[in-house]
């Protein structure tokens, strides 16, 4: 056999006899790297393979190991195996079903006679902590499918049969199976090399589920759990979810009193006068850059004819998440997007190619008939905002396009202290429309872009929109929490489909390329984000109150309300707390608001005609000349400033 001739993530080789495993490639390199590694990235793919598994003349291959980002996928997936496990040696009547890998951790699905009790998750977190000490190898074996279903159907282990048995039916011949000891299960894995491998981990809750989502099947018991690669992670990650149960924009926004929810509107939000002020002064921040950046705002209805959809291709890719109304025999829909509508009033007078790019931005509310489960306080909603914009454009200025939208995001997220964010490349998914030309088109435009641009992305396939590949901004806030927020969606199909044109400088019609595109994404979402992002310690420019007055006494009072004129001179939202109550609990409350500058007036500052003020960090500043504390005010909030300057003289 010629050699076999392996590429690394750096582009060197490594050169075989024969076909290597990724175990052996991994030893070629070092006993260390081989004693760490759990898989392999084949060809840029999705999912991680096997270890064992054997790699062709040409594979690139990007190794995983225990201490990588990718190789929590794999701990968590053994650890899942663990746990099933150790449940199954204390109570041997248990039946497993399965055990996923989700965000931040897994879960296993048991069948069990009796309920689990918080002390029993106690003994089975005990008794993962003996089957990992074990150090048992985690041995892989192909079987033959009729004997996978003869194996589990004498166990007694009904859920596995039912599995494999779809799996025949679809006509696979074999299943892999994973061994640890003396017990395994149906997985098509990879796994970790021996269990002592998993290296932290903690269950961490129970809940009710059905076998396959059917609340008609069986009830089972779901355990919750998570694995990390090291002790330190593990420890981190715990301290995160409880500061994410404070943090929950939820509990901030009744805290704060800033939004209101009721069942007979699920998905929908009433944003109280402080919630409004937020909401606004986002809106107001992107319409000024709207401005600086060559964007129109424009108005469009919210129903149209369901004609409309059935020619943008909504309504056969997205009919379920759609309203409908029938009026006058005729059925009509809510607008779920604002794009039908941008393309119309394109359509609506003709174009030359000297007035590209058009811009439309749009501040519409929308509505998504997204499914009850999936509802969750504001940051999932059926009723809402975006600063979605549209973008009409020839081919060769799709490039200069996506640098002005990067620059535009840059500054947005900078502004907002966001600068923490990760950029996908979602490309051509299952159910999607216009040919496979348009798509290689549309996705080979967009890979050069940022080539050109030279951004770093990471490649996601199959997950672009149905009408064209996009880019997906993921904020990662901080509680290193991943959240899709910023999109930019190229679209080479609508302008076919409404006929839209535009007059070339060869004086001939051509089809604008259309660009989708949204920053901060859905505002009711941004605002539940980014509320759980600060802390509720908003900056200045956009807090719904920026200054609490909180006199001494009643002989104060005079002074504070000329105060509170002065600042609403000045454009400042400012609230004077004259109730009879102690300063020390007024100053309580004023933090518990997290209001960025409480100024505290007693006889002194009467006389010295000054202001007592401090920050919401605890600092004081005692002795500030109203005038002087007026101008740093507006430096902060004028400036849209993070963090207070007076804050920065520290």
């Amino acid at each position: 056999m010629s050699s076999v001739r392996i590429r690394l993530p750096d582009n060197s080789t490594r050169e075989f006899s024969h076909e290597p495993t990724v175990l052996e490639l991994a030893q070629s390199i070092g006993s260390r790297l081989a004693k760490d590694t759990v898989g392999a990235i084949i060809n840029g793919e999705k999912e991680i393979s096997d270890y064992r598994q054997k790699l062709k003349d040409g594979t690139q291959v990007k190794i995983v190991t225990l201490n990588s980002i990718e190789g929590r996928e794999v701990i968590r997936h053994s650890a899942a195996h663990v746990m099933a496990q150790a449940v199954q040696e204390l109570w041997p009547e248990v039946k497993v079903t399965i055990g996923p890998v989700i965000e931040n951790g897994f879960y296993y699905d048991f069948d069990a006679p009796i309920p689990f009790t918080p002390e029993d998750l106690e003994k089975i977190e005990k008794k993962m902590k003996e089957v990992i000490d074990r150090d048992l190898e985690i041995i892989r074996e192909d079987w033959d499918i009729t004997k996978a279903i003869t194996t589990f159907d004498k166990m007694g282990e009904k859920f596995k049969v039912e599995l494999i048995k779809d799996l025949q039916a679809r006509g696979e011949k074999t299943v892999s199976v994973y061994h640890q000891g003396n017990w395994f299960d149906l997985c098509r894995g990879p796994h970790v090399q021996r269990t002592s491998n998993i290296k932290a981990f903690k269950v961490l809750s129970i809940a009710s589920a059905y076998w396959r989502g059917d609340e008609k099947r069986e009830s089972l018991q779901r355990v919750y759990a998570t694995a990390f690669e090291s002790k330190d992670a593990l420890e981190k990650h715990l301290h995160n979810i409880e500061e994410a149960k404070k943090r929950d924009h939820r509990k901030l926004g009744k805290e704060l009193g800033l939004f209101y929810q009721h069942h007979w509107a699920p998905g929908g939000v009433w944003f109280t006068g402080k919630g409004s002020v937020i909401f606004n002064e986002l809106q107001k921040f992107m319409r000024e850059l709207y401005y600086e950046y060559g964007y129109q705002e424009v108005i469009t209805p919210q129903m149209f004819d369901a004609e409309l959809f059935k020619i943008s291709g909504h309504y056969q890719n997205y009919k379920e998440n759609m309203y409908f109304v029938e009026i006058e025999e005729h059925e009509h829909g809510i607008k779920p997007m604002n794009c039908p509508s941008h393309y119309m009033l394109f359509a609506s007078e003709l174009h030359s190619y000297r007035e590209l790019p058009i811009r439309f931005a749009d501040f519409g509310r929308l509505h998504r008939n997204e499914r009850s489960g999936t509802l969750h306080g504001i940051t999932r909603v059926r009723s809402l905002t975006q600063d979605d914009a549209h973008i009409f454009l020839a081919v060769d200025q799709l490039e200069d396009e996506i640098k002005n939208f990067m620059s535009f995001l840059q500054r947005v997220y900078s502004q907002l202290g966001m600068t923490n964010y990760k950029i996908y490349f979602s490309t051509r998914p299952e159910k999607r429309m216009g040919s496979d030309e348009i798509w290689d088109n549309a996705e080979g435009s967009l890979a050069q872009a940022l080539k050109t641009l030279k951004l770093d992305y990471t490649l996601n396939p199959g997950d672009g929109a149905f009408y064209g590949p996009k880019l997906d901004v993921m904020f990662v806030d901080a509680l290193e929490r991943p959240w899709q927020l910023g999109t930019l969606q190229l679209d080479f199909n609508a302008g076919e489909r409404f006929g839209l044109k535009y007059i070339g400088s060869d004086n001939k019609e051509h089809t604008p390329v259309i660009l989708h595109r949204a920053i901060l994404g859905t505002f009711e979402r941004f605002i539940g984000i980014y509320l759980e992002h600060t802390a509720g310690k908003l900056p200045t420019w956009i807090s719904p109150v920026q200054v609490q007055i909180i006199n001494v006494s009643e002989k104060q009072e005079g002074f504070c309300k000329d105060l509170v004129n002065q600042l609403k001179e000045h454009k400042i939202r400012v609230h004077f707390d004259d109730r009879s109550e102690k300063m020390g609990y007024k100053i309580r409350e004023a933090q518990l608001q997290k209001i960025p500058y409480m100024v505290v007036i007693g006889d002194k500052e009467v006389e010295t005609k000054s202001v007592s003020v401090r920050l919401l960090n605890g600092e004081q500043k005692n002795g500030i000349k109203v005038s002087d504390f007026i101008n740093e005010l507006n430096r902060d909030i004028g400036g849209r400033k993070l963090t207070s300057p007076m804050q920065e003289k520290q």
